[in-house]
């Protein structure tokens, strides 16, 4: 894997100081909670151009709390456009191109066809403000099954949205196997989210500490996606890093 395809997330404290040592780049996670858009936007502005001075950062994680693009309410789908909207900005702030936001999938509250219809025609609609070189990339969270991601963006049919496989969430939230999830979205997939569990919980173990065979997923999905990004989701990047060039999965 090339080093430059790969991010390390600031659910890391220490996340720059570990890509500035290993030559990578950072997702920028201090938006997933839409209060640092608002009343704590300076300060985590702050703090988000300190942690990337010098360092690229090509991918940004907009909000997701209680925002669902599928929603019922038409009040809440408004929400979630203005959050999309500010997540835009921050992309255009720090200068990424690739913007992870979650499905929206509640299993129980939504069903499939309503998640897909309500889904297509949300970004259908939103689509035209994304600028031609940005690409939202839409995570599995609660989804148990690929296609009702599948079904959105090959319906959307809009090279700004593609998919983001996190392969945490596929391990735990659902019976099909993560490497057929990634055998299966392969060709809409735009970007990865790495981390590994035992399947009871999401707790963004490392990369060899769960139940995920990670050597053979990374290989394959190098194989089936090789200009996708990837992003080092845990809580403590460095010793995952280290794993990926004792392995030589990453490049030296």
């Amino acid at each position: 894997m090339n080093k430059k395809s790969i991010c390390v997330s600031t659910i890391d404290p220490n996340a720059h100081l570990v890509a500035e040592k290993y030559n990578l780049n950072l997702e920028i996670a201090e938006f997933c909670t839409a209060w640092n858009l608002e009343e704590h936007f300076p300060e985590t502005d702050a703090q988000v151009r300190e942690k990337r001075k010098g360092l690229a950062a090509p991918v940004l994680h907009g909000p997701f709390n209680e925002l669902f693009p599928c929603a019922i309410d038409p009040r809440a789908k408004e929400l979630a456009r203005l959050r999309y909207r500010q997540a835009l900005e921050m992309a255009s702030r720090y200068g990424a191109d690739r913007v992870v936001l979650h499905g929206g999938f509640v299993p129980r509250v939504y069903h499939d066809v309503w998640f897909v219809e309500q889904s297509v025609s949300f970004w259908k609609e939103f689509l035209p403000e994304v600028p031609e070189t940005v690409t939202i990339c839409l995570e599995n969270v609660l989804e148990n099954r690929p296609e009702l991601l599948l079904d959105i963006v090959r319906q959307v049919e809009d090279p700004r949205l593609g998919l983001c496989l996190d392969v945490g969430h596929a391990n735990v939230y659902s019976t099909i196997s993560v490497m057929r999830w990634l055998e299966r979205c392969a060709p809409y997939l735009r970007h990865f989210h790495i981390h590994n569990n035992t399947e009871e919980a999401d707790t963004h173990q490392g990369l060899p500490e769960g139940t995920i065979p990670m050597k053979e997923l990374l290989e394959r999905m190098e194989a089936l996606c090789p200009r996708a990004t990837c992003t080092l989701e845990l809580p403590e990047s460095e010793p995952s890093v280290v794993w990926l060039l004792e392995n030589r999965i990453l490049e030296e």
